[in-house]
């Protein structure tokens, strides 16, 4: 399964990532987020290797990250006309997703942020429930957009919202 979604932030690409790329902000748009650690490597850079704990509900879901792509790599010689770009690949239990992050400056004070989603599914009952929901893929994708985006703009926590 593929698809892509995109978003505008309402901030210049130096700042939208700045606060894309710490760590320390992760936990406050990355809705259901309980746990990312690097365990070889630093946080984002690429080759890094992380632990990334996701709450779901009831469930913890667990999984590995390894940052694959990471364009320009020291985010201090951001080029003006160029894509920044992050890549990453997510394994789990019966799952392997990739997902590819392209930040584009829309306008001076905009940042375009496009991202393209693939994933694969093994055994029977995952491949099913990505054949019969598609859409709750993308709307989480677009959720996460949505929640960094009110963090950017607004300083809008999710550990802090109601819904």
């Amino acid at each position: 399964m593929r698809y892509t979604v995109s978003i505008e932030i309402a901030l210049p690409r130096e700042k939208t990532v700045q606060l894309l790329a710490d760590p320390a902000h992760l936990p406050k748009w990355l809705r259901g987020l309980v746990l990312h650690e690097p365990l070889s490597g630093e946080h984002g850079q690429f080759g890094t290797k992380s632990r990334v704990v996701m709450q779901a509900g009831r469930r913890k879901i667990e999984y590995s990250e390894t940052i694959t792509r990471r364009e320009p790599a020291d985010l201090r010689e951001i080029p003006k006309t160029s894509v920044v770009h992050f890549d990453r690949e997510i394994v789990g239990e019966g799952i392997w997703s990739a997902a590819r992050d392209r930040l584009t400056e829309a306008g001076p004070e905009t940042t375009l942020w496009e991202s393209e989603n693939e994933y694969r599914f093994s055994g029977f009952l995952l491949k099913l429930v990505g054949l019969l929901m598609p859409g709750a893929f993308r709307k989480q994708s677009r959720q996460h957009m949505q929640d960094f985006k009110a963090f950017a703009e607004q300083g809008k926590d999710v550990r802090e919202a109601t819904d």
